[in-house]
């Protein structure tokens, strides 16, 4: 096994596979080093401040603006300009850091191309790493694939990069600081800059982000100050790293211009992350017996509140000079089924043609198949404008209440229940088998979707209002009988992987016990 050359105080615990010691050299190491020691502590500060908000909101709290930072959503401030490589950007794909999809995300004639090292990849040891050898040979188009007798290689012409570390509550349990675990998202941001900025600048780009999970202004101030060391030492100009943030948080929605002020000098806009949109919803109103939301699928971009949501984003977006972008339309081709293919299409066209019409910037998809589909209705709005950032909303005035009104309660489905269930216990173990990108049911499902699947059946059980249409309360009895008849069901798709009877017990755990876990990664991570 090769050796590496570690700074003082890491370990590695990971296997040292070939070619791996080409990403974790000494420099880019001690990068990871040096960045977690400054701010390691202000991390695990800020993930206490999560803690202690979300008990507050289980004690009935409500989220509001900012009284403290009125004067920074009442000012007259944009952020620094655009690089001329992210000015357009109405179609992005997204996927996971495995060689070919990342071959066919850059092939695929998206705009840009949002790589993920988050919620749709397992984030086992072999793919954190092997995804930065795919995007190091990717940036200098030296990325090749012969499988099944197919050969994969760039084209001349291919998308923007945009790279998703971790978000701040997973850690990187295979390297160790002083003893503790290290960020995952420091982790991925710094290795992927220290091999990768300077050649990105130098191929007329430059090191662009995607931010997830956050909850406040202050988590983007973190991220902000991690850019200003890791420019310092790289050597690099102030502001060549430019983010994205995801506002995919219900306590985000209410900081929107605080984040992109706190990012000013590195923001390249938010994107209305709608899935984990929704689970965070579920997730921070749980013990509000009141609150209640409909059949996942019931749950679109035109309920009141997350309309509200997406409105207030693009208006605060286009107010500071920032690109907005949309969310993910998880629809995929269904290429045995005519009939179905042309309902999921035309849904997927509708998603696009909203978001176009309301004046956003370009919006996600998660697969080639929807390209095209996705680019044409930005086209019937934008014609060949690279985006619309001069269509300011100041029709558009949400409060705090629009941004609360959480319906559809209803209907809430056996149907809807099963689906759940179906899902979850699928797509867990997909996961812990190092899968975190899954078709399932004509939908490409990744963490988010999957948190979306348990938090409600979680909820279900324990809100008044869940109730089945047919007057059944649902129950955590009721659900662990379903268990086991879907879990026949998902493995008469997959084949009899024992990680999905592992995935049937953790699904039944997480969904019927007393706590709610924060997030479903993190018990999975302890098992992979």
């Amino acid at each position: 096994m090769t050796q590496l050359t570690l700074p003082a105080g890491m370990e590695i615990n990971g296997s040292i596979e070939p070619g791996y010691a080409e990403i974790l050299t000494p420099d880019a190491l001690a990068l990871v080093a040096k960045l977690s020691r400054a701010f390691e502590a202000r991390r695990q500060e800020l993930l206490e401040v999560r803690v202690e908000r979300a008990k507050r909101l289980d004690a009935g709290e409500r989220p509001d603006f900012l009284p403290e930072t009125a004067h920074i959503r009442n000012g007259d401030w944009k952020i620094a300009p655009i690089p001329a490589a992210l000015e357009c950007r109405r179609v992005e794909i997204t996927g996971p850091v495995e060689r070919k999809m990342v071959i066919n995300a850059f092939n695929s004639g998206a705009d840009s191309y949002m790589t993920d090292f988050e919620d749709s990849n397992s984030p086992v040891w072999d793919n954190q790493i092997t995804g930065q050898i795919n995007l190091r040979d990717a940036i200098r188009k030296t990325i090749s694939l012969e499988q099944n007798g197919k050969s994969y290689k760039l084209n001349d012409k291919v998308a923007t990069l945009v790279v998703r570390p971790r978000g701040w509550h997973l850690d990187e349990k295979h390297v160790l600081v002083d003893g503790k675990r290290v960020s995952g998202g420091i982790f991925d941001f710094a290795l992927f800059m220290f091999h990768n900025a300077k050649e990105q600048l130098a191929r007329g780009a430059g090191p662009y982000f995607y931010l997830p999970k956050m909850e406040s202004h202050l988590e983007a101030r973190l991220w902000n100050d991690i850019f200003v060391m890791t420019q310092n030492e790289l050597g690099l100009p102030q502001g060549t790293i430019k983010a994205t943030v995801l506002i995919e948080t219900i306590l985000a929605a209410f900081e929107m211009d605080e984040i992109l002020y706190e990012l000013r000098e590195h923001s390249s806009g938010l994107n209305a992350g709608r899935w984990d949109y929704i689970f965070s919803c579920i997730k921070k109103f749980k013990l509000d017996k009141d609150f209640c939301l409909a059949d996942r699928a019931k749950v679109t971009m035109t309920a009141p509140f997350m309309r509200s949501y997406a409105l207030l984003l693009l208006k605060t977006c286009h107010k500071r000079n920032a690109p907005a972008i949309g969310g993910m339309a998880a629809l995929i081709p269904i290429k045995n089924d005519p009939e179905k293919n042309d309902i999921a299409m035309g849904g997927v066209r509708v998603d696009k043609a909203r978001d176009a019409t309301d004046g956003y910037d370009g919006g996600w998809v998660a697969h080639p198949g929807l390209v095209e589909l996705a680019m044409t209705e930005f086209k019937k709005v934008l014609g060949d404008k690279p985006n619309q950032i001069s269509k300011q909303r100041e029709d558009v005035n949400v409060s705090a209440a629009d941004l609360l009104d959480f319906k559809p309660e209803a209907p809430i489905t056996e149907a809807g229940l099963r689906y759940n269930i179906n899902v979850g216990i699928h797509y867990l173990g997909a996961w812990l088998a190092g899968n975190g990108c899954v078709p399932i049911h004509n939908l490409m499902e990744d963490a988010a979707t999957a948190e979306i699947s348990r938090a409600q059946v979680w909820q279900w059980i324990r809100s008044s209002k869940g109730v089945l249409e047919d007057g059944k309360k649902v129950t955590a009895e009721m659900v662990v009988a379903m268990i086991p008849e879907e879990l026949v069901k998902v493995k008469a798709l997959v084949g009899n992987g024992a990680t999905y009877d592992r995935a049937a017990k953790i699904f039944e755990e997480m969904s019927t016990s007393a706590s709610f876990a924060e997030f479903l990664t993190l018990p999975l991570y302890e098992e992979i």
